[in-house]
């Protein structure tokens, strides 16, 4: 009745439930608290060309550069829970045939441990910023905002957006010239 797989099945499933409220436990403690900070944007360049669009049917399309400046302290989000953040700049605009658009430029994995000073000077986007017609071309109100996801080692991953955003503009006219 009492045997040794038993007793062993009855000792591994109490370990088991011990273990499983412990972690909750641990992921109560930063559950709630508030991970977002001020963060510094700035744009130094910004330029615009009009290039062929392979995707679709013979139609060109318009391909941003943005050049960027980034600063925040990411010292405050890290804890005992925090294992790394995922960083991403995203830019926010609207045309006449979307409402919202968002392309994901720039983004970095910051783990424990690593500089959590964040003083970026001078990048350029790491991703293409198209936009699938010519929507960008004296775009007047594209948002730039640094966003993150939180992995913890216990818990749900947050999405935290910065406290700071920078607003830019795209010029009238494309640009000619071969480099960037």
């Amino acid at each position: 009745m009492n045997t040794v797989l038993s007793r062993a099945n009855s000792l591994f499933a109490f370990s088991l439930s011990v273990m499983a409220a412990l972690t909750f436990g641990c992921f109560i403690t930063t559950a709630f608290k508030d991970r977002s900070i001020p963060v510094d944007i700035r744009v130094s360049k910004v330029m615009i060309k009009n290039v062929d669009d392979f995707t679709g049917p013979r139609e060109r399309s318009d391909l941003g550069f943005v050049t960027f400046d980034v600063s925040a302290n990411l010292q405050p989000i890290f804890d005992w829970n925090v294992k790394e953040l995922f960083l991403y700049l995203t830019a926010e605009y609207s045309t006449k045939s979307n409402a919202l658009n968002q392309v994901v430029l720039w983004d970095k994995i910051v783990l424990r441990g690593d500089n959590t000073k964040l003083n970026l000077r001078d990048v350029k986007s790491k991703y293409f910023f198209f936009d699938d017609g010519n929507g960008l071309r004296s775009n007047k109100n594209i948002t730039l905002t640094l966003s993150w996801n939180v992995v913890p080692n216990a818990g749900i991953l947050p999405l935290v957006m910065g406290s700071g955003h920078k607003s830019l503009a795209f010029p009238e006219s494309y640009e000619t010239a071969k480099s960037y």
